[in-house]
Parts: C-alpha cells; sequence; structure tokens
C-alpha cells in the first residue's frame, strides 16, 4: 500500500467501487453519445486518473483535449476565482462536449467552464463528476452524472490531492485533519 496511505482515516470508496462506478458511468455516456465522438475534456490536474479510467471503459469514439482552471493555491480552500492556467488545443465550435471533473464543490470552476466552451459555441455540454459534494456548493449548477456524493469532507486519492499529494492513492479517502491544519 501507499505510505500515504496512512495519512488518510478511513477510506470512503475503494479502488474495486470505484472500477465499477467507473464502468457504469461509461455505459451512461455510450448511450448518450451513441454514434457521436464527442470531444472529452479532462479538467487537470484532479480528474486525469478518472478520465483515463473513464475513456478507456467507453465504447464510443472520443477526441481528448485537456485543460487547467485553478481556484486553489497550495491550501485546502477554493478562492472562488477560477483561472485558466492550460487552454484546450482543440476547437470546441460545433462539437458535443464531454467535461470531466474530479469533483463539483463550490460550483465556481464549473459555471467558469459552462460559460466559457459555451461561448467558444459548444454544441452540447455534459458534465461528468467523480465527485460531487453538495453541501459546499456556492452557486446553483451540478454535473449531469455523478458517480459518488460526499459530505464536508477533506477528500484525497484517485487523483484528488492536498498540496500535490496523495493523488496516486487507489482509493478515495478521508485526509487526517492534522495534515490540512498544520
Amino acid at each position: 500500500m501507499n505510505e500515504l496511505a496512512k495519512d488518510c482515516e478511513r477510506i470512503l470508496f475503494p479502488a474495486e467501487t470505484i472500477a465499477e462506478e467507473v464502468k457504469k458511468a461509461a455505459a451512461w455516456l455510450d448511450a448518450r453519445y451513441e454514434g457521436t465522438m464527442p470531444l472529452a475534456i479532462s479538467v487537470l490536474k484532479g480528474s486525469v486518473i478518472f478520465f483515463c479510467d473513464l475513456v478507456r471503459a467507453m465504447k464510443t469514439p472520443v477526441q481528448m483535449d485537456f485543460m487547467t482552471l485553478s481556484s486553489y493555491g497550495s491550501g485546502s480552500s477554493s478562492s472562488g476565482m477560477p483561472k485558466i492556467v492550460m487552454d484546450l488545443a482543440a476547437p470546441v465550435e460545433g462539437r458535443d462536449v464531454l467535461l470531466v471533473e474530479d469533483i463539483v464543490d463550490s460550483g465556481h470552476t464549473l459555471v467558469k467552464l459552462k460559460q466559457l466552451l459555451g461561448g467558444r459555441g459548444a454544441k452540447s455540454f455534459t458534465v461528468v463528476s467523480l465527485l460531487d459534494k453538495p453541501s459546499r456548493r456556492e452557486v446553483d449548477v451540478q454535473a449531469d452524472y455523478s458517480c459518488f456524493t460526499v459530505g464536508n469532507e477533506f477528500i484525497v486519492g484517485y487523483g484528488l490531492d492536498y498540496d500535490q499529494r496523495y493523488r496516486n492513492l487507489p482509493f478515495i479517502g478521508v485526509l487526517k485533519r492534522e495534515i490540512y491544519e498544520k
């Protein structure tokens, strides 16, 4: 087991449970995108592991692209003002866009992405999120599909980090409070 696992107070979703939910999300997307080739966008860095597993589980062909928005510094709380750090290479005009997020928390990043990509002429827009944290929502927005709903706990693993650590944990766990309140 990864040595960082000891920093988690408990495992919320083991790797096997995550894999099952990824397959369900892929099947849902295959039904939605039958006969098309959507532009699948991973919002880096947090969604990359989920994104890779998801598109590999899909039967539908996809074009992949990546972008980075950040509303976090090195701390544990969002500034609420997402900024584009790395933009897409592919044009979205006239495309069916599949946006893959790690977590919908405050909702500000998702609102910014919908405005940005909608303004670029996306034909349709679908959001799939690994995690939904409705208790932290500050704006009225939600994913079209979420694999799991979580409470107001500090979640790490399977792509999610604290201070650029814990992303490679194979599970989703709750970080011990003493780690992020130092």
